[in-house]
């Protein structure tokens, strides 16, 4: 008994608690951005490409272009790259809120291309059958590619999501705060083993959340 509270006594609760939310708020400013980012990204990527109802290649070419580029970043060099664009956001570059800008620039192609995918295995021919019916391309995009796709649509979320908890650690260490940081700072840099752990405990917690809620909601979505 008196080892456990020697371990936990080198455990600074009131930081570890402030670290989780922070890297609650970055994950979810993120994940929200993402969303509103990449699904419409991932829209367009299907629409405009080859035998689609809004068929142009160069749009589609240059959006993949960029979708590839952002990919192919590492996320460490991209969060160092765009220090001038959290800058001229948000004023800083330091702390949970610049942080969302890397990440969501980040993750927001990841996603779209994970939508492209969902949407690309729907079937042309419910598609085509809902322009025989005079449907708009709006109506189509809202009434039966989202709809069609949605279960595996909040799949891709759930995994960026996933993906982003373990992004805002890496952030943290470069200055976003939040886990990442806690652990490396007053973890690692202090040679405090019990606050390292506690934060990997704590994101592994996390993670697991996340992946259950995304899991069962997809699931409930789904109707096959």
């Amino acid at each position: 008994m008196g080892r456990w509270r020697a371990v936990l006594n080198e455990i600074d609760f009131n930081l570890l608690w402030q670290a989780t939310g922070e890297t609650i708020y970055m994950v979810g400013i993120s994940t929200l951005f993402t969303a509103v980012l990449g699904i419409p990204l991932g829209v367009l990527l299907v629409i405009t490409d080859k035998g689609y109802f809004l068929e142009n290649l160069v749009v589609q070419r240059i959006l993949a272009a960029v979708v590839n580029v952002f990919r192919a970043v590492p996320f460490i060099v991209l969060v160092l790259f765009l220090f001038p664009v959290s800058q001229l956001i948000v004023g800083t570059t330091l702390g949970p809120t610049a942080a969302t800008i890397p990440l969501i620039a980040g993750a927001a192609p990841f996603y779209a291309r994970m939508v492209e995918t969902a949407i690309r295995e729907i079937d042309r021919g419910v598609i085509e059958a809902s322009q025989a019916m005079g449907a708009t391309k709006m109506t189509i995009i809202r009434k039966v590619l989202i709809p069609e796709a949605l279960p595996a649509i909040v799949s891709g979320l759930t995994v960026t999501c996933v993906s982003l908890i373990s992004f805002s650690a890496m952030a943290g260490i470069v200055g976003g705060g939040g886990l990442g940081d806690a652990a490396y700072r007053f973890g690692f840099q202090s040679f405090n083993d019990q606050m390292l752990y506690a934060c990997g405990i704590i994101l592994i917690i996390l993670v697991q959340l996340v992946q259950g809620v995304g899991d069962w909601m997809a699931r409930r979505l789904d109707k096959r």
